[in-house]
């Protein structure tokens, strides 16, 4: 990404990527369209048509000119958009997202700011990344989040949660339920010691999975991210944390530039609301990059 204010103003054009399938999208797409027109800008309709679609159009839009691409969606959505930049070396392509998902914790986290506000004053600013490389053998898969990286718990809720049910009450009763399923997963660390967890969450925001304050750390720009760790103890101390994660917070966590280990058994790990699964003997290694991307 390019440094400092370049990409700043004016944008050259405004892209919109988006899912067309999404309840009430089009009324959505269609007030967007107004404000970014009353900006002054040239607007693409981008939508979307499979998984991983929106990082492919992501990717080609970022290599040309200096736009402004606008996901609207979930946290999910954002993700890809936020990959395909990231695959363009020197980009000036400027990112923010429009909520319009199911969770949308990245927005929720971020000081609140209308867009014609945002569009009026043109000013970039750049936040951190978590860069997360996946190493076994000789394969090395890289990804970008601009959230939260969680193995164990987060990704078995939001499991839990797109199967019992959209809403507070049905999705805290899917939680619930997710608890009991939990099975505790062993990392170990680059210098040989064990642990085993029943949740590790590494966190660039102070918020996730719609209800949880999993930190008191509201500075996605500091070049560090919060480490959340649940050593494995039982299901009451950790029906305890979630309850306490999603009533009072976490409060304060440790917060390091760089955490790694390697994966003893198979786990599955979400993020940005999005799941993958971990094979055992898998490296992980997470980074903050930071100021790596352009916003609004």
């Amino acid at each position: 990404m390019a440094d400092g204010g370049a990409p700043g103003g004016p944008f050259d054009r405004a892209v919109v990527i988006f899912n067309p399938g999404r309840p009430a999208m089009g009324a959505r797409i269609g007030t967007l369209q107004r404000e970014l027109a009353a900006a002054g800008l040239p607007v693409d309709l981008l939508p979307t048509d499979h998984a991983g679609h929106a990082r492919a159009l992501a990717r080609a839009e970022a290599g040309r000119g200096a736009p402004l691409i606008l996901s609207v969606g979930g946290d999910g959505g954002y993700n890809e958009v936020v990959n395909g930049v990231m695959e363009v070396p020197s980009s000036q392509a400027v990112c923010t997202v429009i909520p319009a998902g199911n969770a949308n914790d990245h927005f929720r986290s971020l000081p609140a700011r209308s867009l014609s506000e945002a569009l009026r004053d043109k000013k970039v600013r750049h936040i951190d990344l978590l860069r997360v490389v996946f190493r076994t053998g000789d394969r090395e898969q890289i990804q970008y989040a601009h959230s939260y990286v969680g193995f164990g718990l987060t990704p078995l809720m939001a499991i839990g949660i797109e199967q019992g049910g959209k809403g507070k009450v049905l999705e805290l009763v899917s939680v619930a339920r997710t608890l009991r399923r939990l099975k505790p997963f062993e990392l170990v660390r680059d210098d040989g010691a064990t642990a085993k967890f029943d949740s590790l969450i590494l966190a660039n925001i102070s918020r996730m999975a719609k209800y949880g304050k999993v930190s008191e750390s509201h500075y996605p720009d500091d070049g560090l991210f919060e480490v959340v760790t649940l050593p494995h103890a039982g299901l009451m101390k950790m029906s305890l944390m979630t309850l306490r994660a999603v009533t009072l917070g976490l409060g304060h966590q440790p917060g390091v530039a760089s955490y790694a280990f390697s994966t003893r058994n198979a786990v599955p790990c979400q993020i940005d609301g999005e799941v993958v699964h971990i094979q055992a003997g898998t490296h992980v290694l997470v980074e903050s990059a930071r100021g790596a991307l352009a916003t609004l």
